[in-house]
């Protein structure tokens, strides 16, 4: 009898003799066999399983023979392969200094044609650069993706040429955070990116302008969230916080605030409300935004919700 791991039922399939769905794929004998009338529907089925058998997730890793999944975060999307630097043969034995000035040589060809072309270049050094700004902010991988996409669709577009490659990935990934809902204030990015915020807002409005690319509102409830973690704020003054922002979207004032100023705004007066106060100075360097900016908007904020406490 064939183990219980070769076999698999699907009832989908139908028995042409007795009508049954109940039917059995035995990839041990490379047959499909109707249980209920024993008829074996087909034969010599081809086993597409691996020829090799694991016991744990690290072990198949290892016999594995294929690579890692395409992603667009490297410039040739994962699909070439690269010649690994240790000096050792597929027996682990070391390589003779003949072999290994071979396969040096080998090797220095071998990247030369990975990296043939001006676009591949550009390309090559931008995915380093994203890779280091999206570990930097702690960007997830779905926003790197999408930063890459926008920079691919920029550089076919030449929107590239005579402009710092730095300053357009950096662009391509703040377009990409504000699209996945991820958003980071345009100060950090200048500040971990090798170029200054005029060019990186620059760099931005030609990407929107040129790609047509729609970019949604950013929420100040996500900077809330965010800053509030930094800051070691308890959940009552985040909750606090949060509901301040939904009361002042409710009250419709925060159309044409800057969300960063206005979720620094809810976290300082939310503190106050809650006994678990952080001064101004805290929460502007935590935010990167100016000490002013705090107070203009907590006063909006409490002269519109009408909130009063005492001091």
């Amino acid at each position: 009898m064939a183990s219980r791991k070769n076999i698999k039922q699907d009832s989908e399939d139908k028995c042409p003799d007795c009508g049954s769905t109940d039917i059995i794929h035995d990839f041990h004998r490379g047959e499909v066999i109707c249980k209920n009338c024993g008829a074996v529907i087909e034969d010599a089925m081809i086993d597409d399983s691996p020829e090799w058998r694991a016991y744990s997730a690290e072990e198949r890793n290892k016999r594995a023979r294929v690579g890692a999944q395409t992603t667009y975060t490297r410039h040739d999307k994962g699909l070439s392969t690269q010649i690994g630097i240790e000096d050792r043969d597929a027996y682990g034995r070391k390589l003779n200094p003949r072999q290994r000035s071979q396969i040096y040589r080998l090797r220095k060809w071998q990247t030369r044609t990975r990296v043939n072309s001006a676009s591949d270049r550009n390309l090559t050094q931008a995915m380093r650069e994203l890779d280091r700004i999206g570990s930097q902010l702690g960007l997830p991988q779905s926003v790197k993706e999408t930063a890459s996409v926008i920079y691919r669709k920029a550089l076919q577009q030449r929107l590239i040429r005579g402009r710092s490659i730095e300053a357009m990935i950096a662009a391509a990934t703040y377009a990409a955070a504000r699209q996945r809902r991820v958003p980071r204030p345009l100060d950090e990015f200048a500040k971990y990116s090798r170029t200054s915020k005029k060019d990186i807002g620059r760099c931005y409005r030609l990407l929107i302008n040129e790609l047509s690319l729609k970019i949604p509102l950013t929420d100040p409830t996500s900077y809330v969230v965010r800053f509030g973690a930094e800051l070691n704020l308890g959940g009552r003054v985040v909750k606090q916080a949060r509901e301040i922002v939904d009361k002042a979207k409710a009250e419709r004032i925060t159309i044409g605030k800057d969300p960063v100023g206005l979720a620094a705004a809810a976290i300082y007066l939310a503190g106050i409300l809650e006994g678990d106060q952080r001064t101004q100075r805290e929460i502007a360097e935590t935010a990167t935004v100016t000490e002013v900016t705090i107070r203009n908007r907590y006063k909006e904020l409490v002269r519109s919700l009408g909130i009063s406490f005492t001091t």
